[in-house]
């Protein structure tokens, strides 16, 4: 509970994967992926439910052995290569009403970032409160600043994407941030068809190294390193 609101963490995990087989119970550093964030969700003083919402009687059996509720498998159809997140996170919550649970604010974790912290989950939502409980994403510095970045046509011409000359010192550059996936905060009351979660208007900043994202079988050996170097 947040002053007086009723939290929902929601794991969004289907099982299909195409980079990495069985992506999101994949092992690193001894425990499935998914478990820790399922891990840092149970650990934050002010989430209520974690709840996984899955297609896949495995993610689910290994969501529950870590602690998550798992009260019904994803169908089919919101589970496919083409399925929007928005769309299985809004059955999350209609079956959870039907069944008698309503909540005010969700917390979208995604698994697959696996280095977040219950500090910054708890951080964001104090953030997000402070902002007017306007939509949050979990933002981190960009590696290769826009700046430098161009497209090429097809008669070998760079453009600026930025439209700005380079010129510009280093230290001298404008702050850039991706965003990162961590982290999504919404009221649940506004949350909609037509909600998009990367478009949410205000930035939760985080370290570059939590902000690590398994998508390649590299990015294991990334968020390994981090884990074991604390």
């Amino acid at each position: 509970m947040f002053k007086g609101k009723k939290v929902l963490a929601l794991i969004p995990a289907r099982g299909g994967s195409k980079g990495i087989k069985d992506k999101n119970i994949i092992d690193l550093n001894g425990k499935p992926l998914i478990a820790y964030t399922i891990m840092a969700a149970k650990k934050s003083k002010y989430i209520d439910d974690v709840v996984v919402t899955t297609d896949s009687e495995r993610i689910a059996d290994v969501s529950k052995k870590y602690g998550a509720s798992v009260p019904f498998l994803r169908p089919k159809e919101l589970a496919s290569d083409t399925a929007k997140t928005i769309d299985a996170v809004i059955h999350a919550i209609n079956f959870l009403k039907t069944y008698g649970t309503s909540y005010d604010i969700l917390i979208l974790l995604q698994p697959t970032q696996p280095l977040r912290s219950t500090e910054e989950i708890d951080s964001a939502l104090e953030y997000f409160d402070k902002k007017g409980s306007r939509g949050l994403a979990s933002v981190s510095l960009v590696d290769d600043h826009p700046i430098l970045i161009r497209t090429i046509d097809q008669d070998g011409e760079l453009t600026s994407i930025l439209g700005e000359k380079s010129t510009v010192r280093r230290q001298d550059m404008p702050n850039y941030y991706r965003i990162n996936g961590c982290i999504y905060i919404n009221s649940i009351c506004e949350i909609n068809d037509e909600t998009s979660f990367n478009d949410n208007p205000i930035g939760y900043i985080m370290l570059n190294e939590h902000s690590v994202d398994i998508d390649e079988l590299k990015d294991l050996v990334v968020a390994k390193y981090y884990i074991e170097n604390n």
